[in-house]
């Protein structure tokens, strides 16, 4: 079902100053920078073998991700998997006992249908499935 962990995401204030800490960190710049408005939150990619490293900078005081911020600092925000079928998945691991954020899969970054797993129900951690989009 869940067929390789996509990316890490991480919660950042800055964008600008993470990018360069994680470029020198990796050895090489961020790949794509995108903002995804629903969500309030600019993105940042780079890669790590066949993983990414997400940044997530919020744009917007109200936002998830400024709120997470806020409460705990700067630091990983969730971990996403990859899945084949993304409504399988949702519907598998509410089955299982996870409590998803929301039924329906979303447009994310990353040319990406996400969902998300409450932290209560996987040891406090977000959990993110992912799933491409084919156009």
């Amino acid at each position: 079902m869940l067929l390789k962990i996509d990316h890490i995401g991480i919660a950042v204030r800055n964008m600008a100053d993470s990018n360069e800490l994680f470029r020198r960190l990796l050895g090489e710049a961020h790949y794509k920078i995108e903002t995804v408005e629903t969500e309030k939150v600019s993105t940042s990619f780079f890669r790590i073998g066949d993983s990414k490293i997400e940044l997530l900078e919020a744009t917007d005081p109200e936002s998830p991700i400024a709120k997470y911020i806020e409460k705990r600092g700067e630091g990983i925000h969730h971990i996403a998997f990859e899945v084949e079928d993304i409504r399988m998945a949702i519907e598998h691991l509410e089955k299982e006992g996870f409590m998803p954020l929301h039924r329906e899969p979303r447009r994310g970054a990353d040319n990406k249908w996400v969902a998300f797993f409450h932290p209560k129900s996987c040891n406090g951690i977000l959990v993110e499935l992912c799933q491409s989009i084919q156009e």
